[in-house]
């Protein structure tokens, strides 16, 4: 078994060491790909040095800040043809737990995906502000309403892949960025009868680095889960036809 967890990284100097070791020894089947957007602090040529030293860490480098859709569209291309059987979405800022990585091995044996789930047992979210937590948690509320995904937390990005669901994508087709990136990876699994299960994580606030989050990346999420659910309605009538 090859598991590759997929991180990007943009000014994530101050933790990507720390990480990436804790990512490694929870389990030897673990590697690490870095997707870094030419980070001005440096984070790239530290990831490289931490590749040197380690050859279960490998390093994309991109030309500048290009989207975190982009990232992990990027980042799967290259695990699948690094002979990844598991993809692993992850943030570098330690908001995601490392120690969760072997649950979602043990859930992904009988599931094609598994997502961490900040909403599955009440609300598990540390130090962020209300404003920020009730935006999250309705926008998988709203999200569940639109679409009829049955998922409690649809915009998380703690989450793990069967190598054959990305395979069945068309990942150059998938153009959104932050929540709806994921929100439309969630929509696509569930259209196409793939098993989605969630575990609970702990989600914590970021502990170096800067938010990656901007009114933009709100108002495509709003607006993509019309495009999905509508699109599928069109798909059903044109066959009907």
């Amino acid at each position: 078994m090859k598991a590759i967890v997929v991180i990007p990284t943009y000014n994530e100097r101050d933790n990507i060491v720390r990480l990436s070791g804790e990512i490694l020894a929870q389990h030897p089947d673990l590697r690490i790909l870095f997707v870094d957007d030419n980070s001005p602090d440096g984070t790239g040529k530290l990831a490289d040095e931490l590749a040197a030293e380690n050859e279960r860490i490998i390093v994309l480098h991109r030309s500048g800040k290009l989207g975190l859709g982009s990232a992990y569209r990027a980042g799967f291309k290259l695990a699948l043809a690094e002979g990844a059987d598991y993809l692993i979405e992850m943030d570098a800022d330690f908001s995601h737990a490392p120690n969760v990585l072997p649950l979602f091995l043990e859930a992904i044996k009988d599931a094609d995906l598994v997502i961490g789930s900040r909403y599955l047992n009440g609300v598990s979210v540390v130090n962020w502000p209300i404003r920020r937590l009730m935006l999250s948690y309705f926008a998988s509320v709203y999200t569940r309403i639109v679409t009829g995904l049955r998922v409690n937390d649809c915009t998380s990005g703690f989450k793990c892949f069967r190598r054959s669901v990305i395979e069945a994508f068309d990942l150059d087709s998938i153009k959104s960025d932050g929540y709806s990136f994921q929100i439309e990876m969630n929509y696509h699994c569930m259209e196409k009868g793939f098993r989605i299960v969630e575990v609970p994580i702990i989600f914590i606030d970021r502990h170096a680095g800067t938010s990656k989050m901007s009114g933009r990346i709100v108002r495509e999420a709003v607006t993509m889960v019309w495009k999905l659910r509508l699109g599928t309605i069109f798909r059903r009538l044109i066959g009907k036809g």
